[in-house]
């Protein structure tokens, strides 16, 4: 063993023993896992996956925004919930199966609809952010809390079969989420799934590869996506990577704003 691995019980020893065998995490990584403090915007399909695996990872701390309660429609892709969870509070929900994967993680949950007057309190505290919201409006307050803050984010959306994900980490040389997308898109141009639908396995997925960045992120490795757009056909089985860049004339970041 080595000296870190000391610092763990034998049940976390054991829990973890795949994870402290890959390159690059060992049982230092873990521990800086263990020490983490990660905020979740929303408990929904892709939020769940995310959160279940940051959980089973080792997530010391784990914050969850979800100011909504379970409905039978979310069953098919929200598998942070199940049947006898109809009707009650998403935060509670979640926390409770958390809690059941891995009692090791601390669940800090804001049962909130977050606005400009509550985000920049919430997002405080957390070195890291994962926004799994459903709609632009939280997007871009979330995005622009933790920009001016400080906080990295993991961005992540699903609609119909396709998926997108993106990295911010606030920096002069870095484009922030409003120099991909400058101003709240109109409802006909960003449909909702209540609209069009959605696959929950295509959040799902999308909600894993936010978890695979963020734990990146919080091993202090480098990631692709703060500079680029990821996105995912469900339909056709494809990733494309997209090019993004700074924009002088960013309406958040840029210097001519």
């Amino acid at each position: 063993m080595t000296q870190n691995s000391q610092d763990f019980s034998r049940e976390e020893l054991e829990r973890y023993s795949r994870n402290a065998l890959l390159a690059g995490v060992g049982w230092e990584g873990q521990a800086r896992w263990r020490a983490a403090r990660v905020l979740v915007v929303g408990a929904g399909g892709i939020g769940s996956a995310a959160l279940f695996y940051l959980a089973a990872a080792g997530v010391g701390r784990l914050g969850l925004v979800d100011g909504d309660a379970v409905e039978v429609s979310n069953l098919q892709r929200q598998i942070l919930h199940g049947t006898a969870d109809l009707k009650r509070r998403k935060a509670e929900s979640a926390k409770e199966s958390l809690a059941a994967l891995n009692p090791h993680c601390r669940m800090e949950t804001f049962d909130l609809r977050l606005d400009p007057a509550n985000v920049g309190e919430v997002v405080q505290g957390f070195e890291l952010v994962l926004d799994s919201c459903d709609n632009f409006p939280t997007r871009f307050m979330v995005a622009e809390a933790c920009w001016r803050i400080g906080i990295p984010v993991v961005s992540a959306a699903a609609t119909g079969w396709h998926g997108k994900l993106l990295v911010t980490i606030p920096g002069p040389e870095n484009p922030c989420y409003r120099c991909l997308v400058p101003e709240l898109p109109p409802p006909e141009a960003a449909p909702s799934s209540t609209q069009i639908g959605i696959l929950g396995a295509v959040a799902g997925t999308m909600g894993c590869l936010q978890a695979v960045e963020a734990l990146k992120l919080l091993l202090g490795m480098n990631s692709d996506l703060t500079h680029r757009l990821l996105a995912y056909d469900g339909l056709k089985g494809r990733f494309q990577s997209i090019k993004r860049v700074k924009r002088a004339d960013c309406p958040l970041c840029g210097v001519e704003k």
